[in-house]
């Protein structure tokens, strides 16, 4: 017992094997990411205020600019975490450090919107990478396969700190020049990092903590949603109206959650362990950016439907559709070059995409209630449309141990495997 309790307060960082079967998250992992739920419905829900009050444009590039410091922690860590991650006690204090960090960042998401005041989001996002920083001067010291790339990273990671330091005591017209900067500095860190050796993170792992994060994202969007139901009913009571768009909102989400696990990257990452990975896990912030930001969309929607909204119909209809649309595009542009062929057939996205974006201008005719159940429609159609492409797919494949299937080697339902004799 003894023995058993030493080992778990500290476990030397070796890396972990790229190949360790039934890598799953851990429980650590699962609270660290909600303290990201946190972060997430701040910075959501202040974007809903805004779109309510018909500001949406004018809050969207600070909305875009908070929620990539939120997304950029949560990938560092997560990517981190894969290859490095003891679960020992000094692991365990670190990582709580960084969830301290993301709450501080939570809490000053309404100063930068309201008074445009960064002082308390540059202050967690920096208590969170230097974090990251101590956590990865411990993996260059004990693991000296990797210490070049680890010490790449800490020496990346904190330099880059200088700039949102020096952001906070800029003016405000240089604000987004600066920002530009530091982000395109803290994407091209690992980048750089890397080149000796990359690091050992594992395939499964890595779109699995995707998966959870794109859940995560959903279930703010559900709250949200709900959130604006509670506010139409307080003010107003129940309507048709107000029943139509909820219910509406409720099936587009399911219908994305389908469309987002219906696209498998797990063997797709296996295989492309270079730019390929970089370029799914750099293109998932328009996926999270675009979810949250929906869930904004039908928060307003609610009580624009309820007719507690100054923002025009047109402009809430695009505040949902145009979320939707990136999500729709960026999933098949993120997975195109991952896989061999794409779940989601091009085409089926393209027409989605099209109607999704049109069905704003039918407002005239059938308003904010048939606006929301079209796109909803539209994301389920485009689920049924591909689980039948499946289904055919399968039909149309030779039963196994057929004389085709001997000459060719290949399991029906596995593609590329070969066929045990």
């Amino acid at each position: 017992m003894l023995a058993h309790m030493t080992t778990a307060f500290r476990i030397p960082m070796t890396g972990r094997s790229t190949d360790e079967q039934h890598r799953v998250s851990s429980p650590l992992e699962l609270l660290f990411d909600l303290t990201f739920v946190v972060a997430i419905a701040q910075v959501a829900g202040q974007l809903a205020h805004a779109g309510a009050q018909g500001h949406v444009l004018d809050r969207l590039p600070l909305y875009l600019m908070v929620f990539f410091a939120i997304w950029w922690a949560w990938m560092n860590f997560t990517w981190f975490a894969s290859a490095y991650d003891t679960d020992d006690v000094l692991y365990r204090v670190m990582t709580l450090v960084q969830m301290a960090g993301v709450l501080v960042l939570a809490a000053g998401v309404p100063a930068a919107y309201n008074d445009e005041n960064f002082t308390a989001i540059i202050v967690g996002y920096i208590i969170m990478r230097l974090a990251l920083v101590g956590q990865w001067i411990r993996a260059g010291v004990e693991h000296p396969e990797g210490r070049t790339t680890a010490f790449r990273y800490a020496a990346g990671v904190a330099s880059v700190q200088v700039v949102w330091i020096a952001w906070g005591f800029l003016p405000p017209q240089f604000a987004v020049p600066t920002f530009l900067v530091g982000a395109l500095l803290e994407l091209v860190m690992p980048l750089w990092a890397e080149r000796p050796r990359m690091t050992s993170w594992h395939p499964h792992h890595i779109a699995e903590r995707y998966g959870l994060f794109t859940i995560i994202v959903l279930g703010e969007s559900v709250s949200a949603s709900a959130a604006g139901v509670q506010n139409a009913l307080a003010r107003s009571g129940f309507s048709g109206a107000l029943v139509w768009i909820a219910v509406a909102g409720l099936v587009l989400l399911f219908a994305l959650w389908w469309l987002y696990f219906l696209e498998p990257a797990a063997e797709g990452l296996r295989a492309g362990r270079g730019a390929r990975s970089f370029y799914w896990g750099y293109g998932h912030y328009f996926v999270f950016a675009s979810l949250a930001a929906l869930g904004a969309g039908l928060e307003v929607a609610v009580q624009a439907g309820a007719a507690h909204s100054s923002a025009s119909n047109t402009m809430v209809e695009y505040a949902m559709a145009v979320p939707v649309a990136v999500f729709l595009l960026m999933l098949y542009v993120l997975h195109a070059p991952l896989v061999p062929e794409v779940v989601i057939r091009p085409v089926k996205t393209v027409i989605s995409l099209a109607l999704v974006l049109l069905l704003p201008l039918a407002s005239p005719a059938i308003g904010l209630v048939g606006v929301t159940i079209g796109i909803a429609l539209v994301a389920a159609a485009l689920v049924a449309a591909t689980l039948l492409d499946q289904a055919t797919a399968r039909r149309r494949q030779p039963p196994a141990g057929s004389a085709r299937t001997r000459r060719t080697g290949r399991h029906p339902e596995l593609p590329g495997a070969t066929a045990r004799p």
